[in-house]
Order: C-alpha cells, then sequence, then structure tokens
C-alpha cells in the first residue's frame, strides 16, 4: 500500500455574514437581527459583516450580567 500526505489548511473566518452571525451564537437569524446590539461593519458598499471578537464580547458581557449599551439605553440616559 503507497503512502499519501494530507495537509489541510483551515481558516477560520473573522468576518461573519448576518447569518452566520447568527448560526455563531446559537440564535434563530429572526432572533438575532432582533437582540443583537452589535453594530456590523460596512467592509465596502454592500458588504456588511460582524466581527467575531465583538459577539464574543457581547456573549460574555451578558454573561456577566452586564447591561449592553444600545442606541435607545445610550439616548434615554442622556
Amino acid at each position: 500500500m503507497a503512502n499519501a500526505n494530507l495537509t489541510i489548511n483551515v481558516n477560520e473566518k473573522r468576518m461573519l455574514k448576518q447569518s452566520e452571525a447568527a448560526v455563531y451564537t446559537g440564535l434563530p437569524l429572526k432572533h438575532f437581527k432582533a437582540t443583537c446590539p452589535v453594530p456590523p461593519i460596512e467592509i465596502r458598499p454592500g458588504t456588511i459583516l460582524w466581527d467575531k471578537r465583538d459577539l464574543d464580547n457581547w456573549i460574555d458581557a451578558m454573561k456577566e450580567g452586564a447591561e449592553m449599551a444600545t442606541q435607545d439605553v445610550i439616548l434615554g440616559k442622556l
């Protein structure tokens, strides 16, 4: 039997489309759209992506019981 080498490179994406961000957070897309306060980044015109690090920070803050600042919360405090 012949020997074979297999090299697999996996490059994990940091920036996610909205549907991918919803899956990443474990939320249905509809719920993600309604509740996620993390603003997307427009990488180029028409390309809107969510940063996994920002999503992680949001989830970590919820675990700590911290209030996430949404635009409504910020405006309410002014």
